[in-house]
């Protein structure tokens, strides 16, 4: 990630930082359990600093969830001098990120949680997850692709489309497994390897020949 931390467009402190990675340890060992007081109390900090700084409960879940999803990192590209070097290279990264972060045990709590909201609650953890991970996702990538297409590398029809399909490339059946408690081992070798597979395979599908 960069050097400045951020969540949208908004600058953490360190200490805010210290905060959420609190919350976020929180939720893999309590799940529903994760109260203001408890992160509170992991934290060193008091209850209206909470307040003052995330608002409520659902306020500290969605900055958590932003915080978490911000480990994937906006691809980093020269339209001007974009080639199909630099692309698959930004692409790649985008997927070791995107791998990386989906397969670790915050994400998979915190998707576990977002899926036994999701029909109760239309505003809660689920609609949190969605809004903040895989849509946001979609966001951070679509440029990308899309400033691939305008620089005559890759050609589709849908940013919309590309972007699914290169997110099924990468995660496959790796988060659905881990999700249901498969105790599949994701070393960092495994990561690199299947984000450069997907890369390589979704050039194969979207990329135009060169020279």
């Amino acid at each position: 990630m960069s050097a400045i931390a951020k969540i949208g467009d908004e600058v953490l402190t360190p200490r805010q930082q210290q905060v959420l990675t609190a919350a976020l340890d929180l939720l893999v060992e309590a799940g529903d359990g994760l109260t203001m007081t408890a992160v509170a109390r992991r934290a060193s900090c008091s209850k209206e600093t909470l307040y003052k700084w995330f608002g409520d409960r659902d306020g500290l879940l969605t900055a958590t969830v932003q915080w978490q999803a911000a480990k994937v990192r906006v691809p980093v590209i020269d339209r001007k001098r974009l080639d199909a070097q630099s692309l698959r290279a930004s692409i790649e990264q985008f997927g070791r990120d995107l791998l990386e972060v989906l397969t670790g045990a915050i994400s998979v709590t915190l998707n576990r949680l977002a899926v036994t909201h999701a029909g109760a609650d239309k505003n809660g953890l689920g609609a949190i997850v969605l809004e903040n991970g895989r849509l946001a996702m979609g966001k951070r990538l679509k440029p990308v692709l899309e400033a691939g297409r305008d620089a005559g590398l890759l050609t589709f029809a849908s940013s919309e489309e590309a972007f699914r399909t290169f997110f099924g490339l990468v995660v496959r059946d790796a988060q659905i497994r881990l999700l249901l408690g498969d105790p599949i081992k994701m070393t960092q070798n495994t990561i690199n390897a299947d984000a450069h597979t997907a890369t390589e395979q979704f050039f194969t599908l979207y990329g135009v020949p060169q020279g």
